[in-house]
């Protein structure tokens, strides 16, 4: 019989403990009585033989319970997320972010803060590219762009292993001899002391020594190709032949001058330059950003003057002087965030096609041109003939199979198109002249 009580007493004990613990709203119970309106109790005999009403006793016989609404901080709030129009019909009022942007003063100060943060981020990220003085949006900061370069050379040192001429090669100890004639122009060019690196040949890393009589020495290398190298412009390009025109370039560099605006080269100091030549037949070369330079056989196979090569080095070392890479990835994260908005709206594919055709490739063409623009002083601030590069671009046209729907769905403008930009007065006359004083022993500084 112990056993018997001793379970009994515990099953009572664990009845009252979960009566006790149970908590009954008092506002879901009279406000259910108050909607069924009773006007009726029902009526039960106590002990001494009266009738009571009901619902004169007290609901609520524990305490614990009569203040279990007071200590539950979310029932007595359930008023507040319903209203009563003019009709006396109850609405629930939404919740969230809706209820919260029905406010006029929260959307306000919302697009007031968003507004400051994307004017501060834009104009706290807007550099002046060096010659053309455009002003331009780049979000990646000078240390990732740099290491961007460095990890992207390593994996194409490790994708083309094995095929990478080694430095004694006659063709790598060309392309670095007029890689290097490209930098020094460059660093004569900004007008200022840069941290500058000689150029070394990437697999060894064997430095070459400057000196005059080595010099000479290297250059002999290329002597059967100068005959190629006297390119008679003056000949083949007149002013009365300009198609088209840089007005773009001339006003933006009018408006720089204007407004004192200095170029960013920040991004260019302290660089180590790097140069390979990869064995393949590939028509191409780059600048990575950080100074990593790559050119493969099979454009020198097509440009054998060192001109034309210089022109195509000028022209890819003019993409890291502008920060082009950048700028690109810059780009993408605006248009991305602009196409998710057009998703809304449009189809996907809709929207792709537009962004590419007036906004993606017309951004990337204007900065070929400008690399255009920078290599050719480059070009002739090295001591290369500035009018070989209309030849070299117009040529460049011919091996890779130029189109006329180039220049509108083409990240690069058509060589024929380029070639006539570069041929015109303003360009070439500039370049022209520092070519001239180069030629008469007297160095020009301070042209980008």
């Amino acid at each position: 019989m112990g056993w018997y009580r001793r379970s009994s007493r515990f099953i009572s004990d664990a009845f009252r403990r979960c009566k006790s613990n149970t908590v009954v709203p008092k506002n879901s119970i009279e406000e259910s009585i108050s909607r069924t309106n009773l006007h009726t109790f029902s009526s039960r005999p106590n002990l001494s033989g009266s009738k009571i009403p009901v619902f004169s006793q007290p609901i609520f016989r524990n305490s614990a319970l009569q203040n279990g609404l007071k200590q539950n901080p979310f029932l007595g709030g359930a008023k507040r997320f319903y209203y009563v129009d003019r009709n006396q019909m109850h609405h629930f009022k939404p919740r969230g972010y809706k209820r919260w942007t029905q406010n006029p003063r929260n959307v306000f100060a919302l697009v007031l803060i968003g507004s400051g943060v994307v004017i501060t981020v834009y104009f706290g990220n807007l550099e002046t590219v060096p010659y053309t003085k455009r002003t331009h949006f780049v979000l990646l900061s000078r240390t990732l762009e740099k290491e961007l370069g460095e990890n992207q050379f390593k994996q194409i040192r490790t994708q083309f292993k094995g095929k990478i001429l080694p430095p004694l090669h006659p063709e790598s100890i060309r392309v670095q001899r007029i890689s290097q004639d490209i930098i020094e122009a460059l660093q004569k060019g900004l007008s200022k002391e840069q941290v500058w690196s000689d150029m070394n040949y990437s697999p060894e890393s064997v430095l070459l020594p400057h000196e005059a009589n080595e010099h000479e020495t290297l250059k002999a290398l290329s002597d059967k190709m100068v005959d190629e190298e006297k390119w008679q412009g003056e000949d083949k390009w007149h002013k009365e032949d300009e198609i088209l025109d840089d007005n773009w370039v001339q006003q933006s560099r009018k408006k720089g001058q204007e407004k004192g605006m200095k170029s960013q080269t920040g991004h260019l100091e302290g660089l180590k330059w790097e140069v390979i030549v990869v064995d393949e037949p590939v028509i191409n070369a780059f600048c990575l950003p950080g100074g990593k330079i790559v050119v493969f056989t099979g454009l020198l196979k097509h440009f054998r003057a060192d001109a034309e090569v210089a022109t195509i080095i000028g022209h890819e070392v003019g993409h890291a002087v502008a920060r082009h890479s950048a700028e690109q990835i810059s780009k993408n994260v605006w248009l991305t965030i602009l196409q998710l908005i057009l998703y809304q709206f449009f189809m996907p594919d809709i929207v792709n096609t537009m962004s590419n055709l007036f906004l993606r490739l017309p951004f990337s063409r204007r900065m070929e041109m400008e690399a255009d623009y920078i290599g050719l002083l480059l070009v002739a601030s090295a001591g290369y003939d500035p009018r070989v590069a209309p030849q070299v671009y117009e040529k460049l046209g011919r091996v890779v199979g130029d189109s006329a729907l180039q220049d509108y769905l083409a990240t690069h403008p058509s060589g024929k198109k380029r070639a006539q930009v570069l041929a015109q007065a303003k360009v070439m006359e500039e370049a022209l002249s520092i070519y001239r004083e180069i030629q008469a022993g007297r160095g020009v500084e301070g042209f980008l």
